[in-house]
């Protein structure tokens, strides 16, 4: 039976047939040699390259049915596909294709006083299963990356993507087909029946790792019901912290595209934190610019008396990813209160300062508590591919097994190797 087929089935049956699949197919993909598995990813960016046109038209009829059913503008950007992005995914396929394969690297290398030899061995995680929203490059992404560390995945996309998911997954099977592969290395749920999502995150005899991708309630549902281990982020709340020794105009760069350049990734900044004494000089030109793009403001009294045009922040803002063009604006005293401002409010994603102060730069990074914290950069650089990691999986802010963009190694782990000479234990 066929994936196409597939929606026919009850949905807990049809979860029950991928993860028997994917089970048969993990132990062909976590031996494949190296050089198989960067042909299947390039045959997957050729196919999706000569398959654009077919793509872009697949995603326009996702575009029309999210309009009509009122998506957020931050879902629509996040859902919408055109030849830039395309171009972005393929060269996503290709830079992972260039890197390391980390499954089979030897690492802790000793020899006992007993004569074994002892070493750590990293491998694949097994079955994966990636849930996610909106984001139809994730299905890409998310299908190489564990196809690289030689994983077998069951992606499972959200209702307003499916066309584009789709097509995207005929490219990706079609693509380790042509390398020799099994297709069931790669599986898309078809079904949008939510009740699909319930029995793939309690069925470990089939799926090792559950990783969702969306919005804080799906995750947190997830983390809540899973009986499978969980790598998760529940949100983005992202805060720069403008210093009273920052550089204007490193600041007024960094805070602008940390915002502006793109609402609805998790690595945009929800809340600006600035210096009282630097404020005067940085907030006025911030703001016009901001405005300018079409950013609501909402800030703090200090930040009122600055800025008029600014409205009252209440302490809900604190707390909210908007994915939006809404910005929310403290001005705190100094380092110490910016640190608790995001020890108390922020969610352990991506944090930056921006400072010329060697010492506030060390204090900023030790003392908060986040998978990223930066120093005179853009938390939009948040990302797996600006990290040389390819594309990435997502972003973890769990502490165990991976934390920050989980890319090849996060999807490995490793096993011990002992190698003797007929060795026995006295």
């Amino acid at each position: 039976m066929t994936a196409n087929t597939a929606v026919a089935l009850d949905p807990s049956a049809h979860m029950d047939e991928l993860g028997m699949r994917a089970q048969v197919a993990k132990r062909e993909i976590s031996s494949a040699p190296e050089a198989t598995k960067n042909k299947a990813i390039e045959c997957i960016a050729r196919t999706i390259e000569q398959n654009a046109d077919r793509i872009m038209s697949e995603n326009v009829l996702d575009m029309a049915a999210g309009r009509q059913n009122r998506l957020t503008s931050a879902l629509l950007d996040r859902l919408f596909l055109n030849e830039p992005r395309i171009a972005a995914i393929v060269e996503g396929c290709r830079q992972v294709a260039r890197l390391q394969d980390p499954v089979g690297e030897m690492t802790a290398q000793q020899t006992r006083p007993s004569g074994i030899r002892v070493s750590k061995m990293r491998v694949p995680l097994g079955v994966i299963g990636i849930i996610y929203e909106s984001r139809p490059n994730v299905t890409v992404d998310a299908a190489i990356l564990c196809l690289k560390s030689g994983n077998a995945v069951i992606l499972r996309g959200g209702s307003e993507a499916m066309h584009s998911n789709r097509v995207l997954a005929h490219c990706l099977r079609k693509g380790i087909r042509q390398a020799g592969l099994s297709p069931d290395c790669i599986q898309l749920v078809e079904t949008t029946d939510r009740s699909a999502v319930g029995r793939m995150i309690t069925m470990p005899e089939y799926i090792d790792i559950i990783i969702p991708r969306g919005g804080k309630s799906l995750v947190a549902r997830i983390d809540q019901d899973a009986t499978v281990p969980v790598i998760k982020h529940l949100d983005g709340l992202c805060h720069v912290y403008i210093d009273d020794e920052a550089d204007i105009d490193k600041a007024l760069r960094v805070a602008y595209n940390a915002k502006a350049r793109r609402y609805g990734i998790c690595g945009a900044m929800e809340t600006l934190l600035v210096a009282e004494k630097i404020a005067p000089a940085v907030l006025p030109e911030l703001c016009r610019k901001y405005r300018e793009k079409g950013i609501e403001l909402r800030g703090c009294e200090r930040t009122r008396l600055i800025e008029q045009s600014v409205s009252e922040a209440t302490d809900e803002d604190w707390v909210t990813e908007y994915l939006d063009a809404i910005l929310s604006i403290r001005i705190v005293d100094d380092l110490a209160q910016a640190i608790d401002h995001i020890q108390t409010y922020g969610s352990h994603h991506t944090d930056a300062i921006v400072t010329e102060n060697r010492e506030h730069q060390r204090r900023f990074l030790q003392q908060v508590d986040s998978s990223s914290v930066m120093v005179n950069a853009s938390t939009q650089f948040a990302d797996g591919f600006e990290y040389g990691l390819g594309a990435e999986i997502g972003i973890s802010t769990n502490k165990l097994h991976v934390r920050g963009p989980v890319g090849l190694e996060g999807l490995t782990t490793q096993k011990y190797v002992v190698v003797g000479d007929g060795s026995i234990r006295d």
